[in-house]
């Protein structure tokens, strides 16, 4: 009998060793969240976005399938070489299952090429280039939260058929920045528009005086800002200097979330139109998800904080579903589980890895129409999914072929 009892319980814990062993290779689900904690985007994303995950995280119950699931965080500086050496250590040697957000397309890139090559997966919700699901996608690679085509759709197109038919682009000068620029040029374009000149800058400058004064010379009604972060808010702030919007030039933040908003303040950035893929204040989930948010950080969520809450939530939803943490499997479910959260209400993924959401135009209000503290927009338009996205068949991706 003694012998029977043994021999049962050594079977039982060899049994439950093999299902953890297929569900969570090694006892634990581990994400890491990899972005710009230090620089000119650490306000548009950085440890905001950690703490997005880590709710996330907490809201899903802290496990899944029955093992601890660990945010680990680390700063990429903007430097892909930099990036690169931690995801290859993360995914290597530190049991890393995923890696999200990456701030800055070349850093996305970068890290999305080491991702596929190692076999694992990434989400990207803080970098915008078309690519990541265009000529550069991955089997393992999603794109979250915006990219460059949603924001030329929204701020481009609708400036054009509000009589804004004529461009000057100051852009980054990297990735980004050239597809900000030319996405949104062919729909100025598209809409009767033209582009009448542009001028590129490096990231992180401090001086946009000469740039500004060329774009004030070309007579342009827009002067597009295909930049993002403290590179946008430092040549809005420069152009009051310059007297550019009292002169009837109007600005458009091709790349500015309500972070950005915040530090600049509503007088200086009244009345620029973005575009955005959430918004605090735009309904009661929203408001819920915000203050929760606000609870633990002191600030309100942009598209990126809440769009990183999304990616984290879902991924744990995907390893959940298929049963085990393992890459090929949690890839086929995060293609086909329908997104629905406070970010991506009815989202869906392609088969390029794009996840396709509403997005929504938005105008800074005057200092005088908030109605309490981080209430700065006014939503103009919602911009249905279909419309805003790429159509996989059509991004250049050749898994959706």
């Amino acid at each position: 009998m003694r012998k029977s009892l043994i021999a049962s319980l050594a079977f039982l814990l060899a049994s439950s060793t093999a299902v953890l062993a297929d569900g969570a290779s090694d006892g634990k689900v581990k994400i890491g969240i990899l972005n710009d904690q230090s620089g000119v985007y650490a306000d548009f994303g950085g440890k905001s976005s950690v703490e997005a995950a880590k709710m996330a995280v907490e809201d899903f119950g802290g496990k899944v399938l029955g093992v601890p699931v660990e945010i680990v965080d680390a700063d990429h500086q903007n430097k892909p070489d930099i990036a690169s050496n931690i995801a290859r250590q993360w995914y290597d040697t530190e049991q890393v299952d995923a890696i999200m957000e990456l701030t800055t397309s070349s850093v996305a890139l970068a890290v999305q090429a080491v991702a596929k090559e190692k076999k694992k997966i990434d989400i990207v919700t803080g970098a915008a280039t078309t690519d990541l699901t265009g000529k550069a996608c991955s089997p393992y690679g999603f794109h979250w939260a915006y990219d460059t085509h949603a924001l030329a759709v929204g701020t481009g197109g609708a400036l054009v058929k509000q009589g804004g038919d004529s461009w000057f682009f100051l852009t980054a000068d990297y990735a980004f920045g050239y597809s900000l620029e030319q996405q949104t040029s062919d729909f100025v374009k598209a809409n009767g528009g033209k582009v009448v000149g542009s001028v590129r800058h490096p990231l992180s400058t401090q001086d946009f005086s000469s740039f500004l004064l060329q774009a004030q010379s070309s007579g342009a009604k827009v002067i597009g800002l295909a930049n993002a972060g403290l590179d946008t808010a430092n040549a809005i702030k420069q152009a009051a200097e310059f007297g550019i919007t009292q002169g009837g030039q109007h600005l458009a933040a091709l790349l500015f979330t309500l972070a950005e908003v915040h530090g600049l303040g509503l007088e200086a950035a009244q009345g620029l139109t973005l575009t955005e893929g959430y918004y605090w204040n735009l309904d009661d989930k929203s408001r819920e998800f915000g203050k929760k948010f606000f609870a633990r950080t002191g600030k309100m969520p942009n598209m990126i904080h809440a769009g990183t809450y999304s990616a984290v939530l879902q991924y744990l939803k995907a390893v959940d579903k298929a049963g085990t943490d393992d890459t090929e499997a949690v890839a086929k479910q995060l293609h086909e589980l329908p997104v629905d959260d406070v970010f991506g209400r009815g989202g869906t993924v392609g088969p390029n890895g794009r996840m396709i959401h509403d997005m929504y135009l938005l105008q800074v209000k005057k200092p005088a129409d908030s109605k309490e503290p981080w209430d700065y927009f006014n939503v103009l338009a919602t911009i249905p999914g279909k419309e805003a996205y790429i159509d996989p068949a059509k991004s250049g991706c050749t898994l959706a072929n």
